[in-house]
C-alpha cells in the first residue's frame, strides 16, 4: 500500500524554466527542415533567450505578490543554465538570500537525448532510421536513445527527488525549477499516473515556459494515494505583465 510519510513539504511548485536560446533554435530548425539544431553550447549551458528572461520576472514578481506565510521557502533548479537562471530570478524577486534556501540537484536535469542530441525528428528519421524503428517497436515510454535516457530512467530519478523532499524539506513550500519532461514525470508520480495516461499527457498537453503546476501536499501521504494539483500550466502570472506564453520543446516534440 506504501508508507505513510509525515514529514512532507506543505506546498509544491513544479515551474518549466523560461524560454531557452535552445527552443527557439529547435523551433527554427524545424520550420527549416533542418537535421540539426543550431545550438553552440552544450545543452547544459543554453541560456535563457531574452523572452525567457521576461517569463521569469513576470513569475517571480506574481511570487512575491503572495503574502509572506504562502511564498516559497526553499527552491530546488535543475542545473542546466536555463533552469538556474530562472530559479535565481525568482529568487532574486523573493529575496530569498539564504544559501539553505537554494539547491541545485543534478537529477533534475533534462532527459538525456544521448546520440539524437541536437537533431531534430527530421535529422533523427534521416540519420538513425533503425533508431526510429526500434522506438516504434519499444514504444515512447521504455525506448531508450544511444547513450540516453528513457523516461522510466527520468523517473527512477525522480522517485529519489521525492525521498528528497520528504526528508529534508518538511513544513517548508518548495519550488522546483526543471524542464518540460521533469515536470511531466513528476506529476505522473504524484498522481499516480499509467504509462498511457502520461503520454496523452505529453501529448495534448505541453509544457509552457514558466508555466506553474501547484500541489498542496497532505500531512500524511502514501505512494499509492494520488494528489490532485491545484494548478496545471498555469500562466496567468505572464498573460498579466505582457510576458509571451511560449511552447517550444527542448527536444524533438513526439506526438505518438
Amino acid at each position: 500500500m506504501g508508507e505513510a510519510r509525515k514529514a512532507w513539504p506543505t506546498t509544491l511548485w513544479l515551474v518549466r524554466h523560461g524560454e531557452s536560446a535552445g527552443n527557439v533554435a529547435l523551433a527554427a530548425a524545424e520550420l527549416a527542415e533542418s537535421p540539426t539544431i543550431d545550438v553552440a553550447a552544450r545543452d547544459h549551458d543554453v541560456p535563457l533567450s531574452n523572452v525567457g528572461e521576461q517569463q521569469a520576472q513576470a513569475l517571480g514578481r506574481w511570487f512575491a505578490s503572495m503574502p509572506a506565510a504562502e511564498r516559497p521557502t526553499a527552491i530546488l533548479a535543475s542545473p542546466y543554465r536555463r533552469a538556474c537562471a530562472t530559479a535565481e530570478i525568482i529568487g532574486t524577486a523573493l529575496a530569498l538570500q539564504a544559501r539553505s534556501a537554494f539547491a541545485v540537484d543534478e537529477r533534475l536535469r533534462e532527459k538525456e537525448m544521448g546520440a539524437l542530441n541536437r537533431l531534430t525528428k527530421f535529422g533523427i528519421t534521416q540519420r538513425f532510421p533503425e533508431e526510429v524503428e526500434r522506438r516504434g517497436a519499444i514504444g515512447k515510454f521504455y525506448y531508450r536513445p544511444p547513450g540516453g535516457e528513457s523516461w522510466c530512467d527520468v523517473l527512477l530519478r525522480l522517485r529519489s527527488v521525492l525521498d528528497t523532499l520528504a526528508r529534508d524539506y518538511c513544513n517548508e513550500r518548495v519550488l522546483v525549477v526543471s524542464h518540460q519532461v521533469i515536470v511531466t514525470c513528476t506529476r505522473y508520480l504524484l498522481e499516480r499516473m499509467d504509462e498511457h495516461t502520461i503520454l496523452q499527457t505529453d501529448r495534448d498537453q505541453p509544457v509552457p515556459n514558466c508555466s506553474v503546476t501547484a500541489y498542496d501536499l497532505p500531512e500524511v501521504w502514501r505512494r499509492d494515494m494520488p494528489i490532485e494539483p491545484k494548478l496545471i500550466y498555469f500562466v496567468a502570472p505572464l498573460e498579466s505583465e505582457g510576458a509571451p506564453v511560449t511552447t517550444k520543446s527542448d527536444a524533438p516534440r513526439d506526438t505518438k
